[in-house]
């Protein structure tokens, strides 16, 4: 029985060299080569084609090769019953929240700006935040937001955080719910989006959210782009009553050569490389539930259908 990978980038040859590196006898195949279909149980995936899973009529379970799962839930052709796992991966947490301390500090010591200042040869200083002045605020204190929230606040950061349920977390104020959503937004001066993208979290970030939150405050999203209304997010900038923002993820990746953010002044655009599954650090718990699943125990890291994670 064997693994099939199913992505439509590069990393292939990679996924595949860092799962036979842990057991050279295991059959794993790429998705573009010949390969028996009826002996594959397990298709590790990462924004395939659509419609594509259905054919593995063999299937055990999805494994996705990220954090999100979004995109298997988008592609109403996979099996309704098979299980989902995602990854949980600290190198992946780590590496998400050290991109986010970073534009944190952009933020904070006006860099950006004073980058754009310097293709116009102009010389002027512009007043900055300390980090005793900030507030920061995380929407999804799961896997990847509460690595981000302790390490604000070893920098001495005033954190808070948003989820679904309530957290425990050192030094956090934490805000569950609807009903405190809005007690959440009013002092966030810096506002990250951690969420998962779900029918509940899509478009979130709207322009009724950001008039909730303190004139001057600046987004930064590295979650998905589904979560974001662009034109909403536009229009409360040139407004001025958000600072800016700085986007790692978009609707259409990559970004479409002719959209507003490219231009904007004040919107920073990095090409969703926030954080990225590294995939020696990965394959074990690949590995892991390959073999769970042959002997049949729990999965580690299934998704709930009901919640989208």
């Amino acid at each position: 029985m064997a693994i099939v990978i199913v992505r439509q980038d590069d990393k292939i040859l990679l996924w595949k060299k860092a799962l036979k590196q842990i057991n050279p006898e295991l059959q794993v195949y790429s998705f573009l080569e010949d390969h028996p279909i009826n002996e594959i149980e397990v298709a590790l995936v990462w924004k395939h084609p659509a419609g594509i899973l259905s054919k593995y009529h063999n299937l055990k379970y999805i494994a996705s090769s990220g954090a999100g799962v979004d995109f298997i839930f988008e592609d109403a052709s996979v099996p309704k019953h098979l299980p989902i796992t995602r990854v949980v991966d600290k190198m992946l947490a780590n590496d998400m929240s050290e991109y986010i301390i970073a534009v944190i500090f952009n933020f904070l010591k006006n860099l950006n700006s004073y980058k754009l200042m310097q293709t116009k040869a102009i010389w002027s200083s512009k007043p900055y935040y300390r980090i005793c002045d900030l507030k920061v605020g995380i929407l999804g204190l799961g896997a990847l937001g509460s690595v981000l929230a302790k390490d604000l606040v070893k920098f001495g950061f005033n954190t808070r955080g948003w989820s679904a349920s309530q957290k425990n977390i050192d030094g956090i104020r934490s805000y569950a719910g609807k009903e405190q959503l809005s007690d959440f937004l009013a002092e966030t001066q810096v506002l990250i989006c951690l969420l998962p993208l779900t029918n509940k979290t899509k478009n979130i970030l709207n322009k009724q959210l950001f008039k909730q939150l303190p004139k001057g405050a600046h987004i930064i999203n590295a979650a998905r782009g589904g979560h974001l209304v662009d034109a909403e997010l536009i229009e409360m900038i040139d407004n001025g009553h958000l600072s800016g923002a700085s986007l790692d993820v978009f609707h259409k990746e990559p970004l479409e050569p002719g959209h507003l953010f490219w231009a904007h002044e004040k919107i920073n655009i990095t090409p969703h490389c926030a954080s990225v599954s590294d995939t020696d650090s990965v394959a074990p718990q690949i590995i892991e539930n390959y073999y769970r699943m042959k002997k049949g125990l729990p999965l580690l890291y299934l998704v709930s259908k009901k919640e989208g994670y």
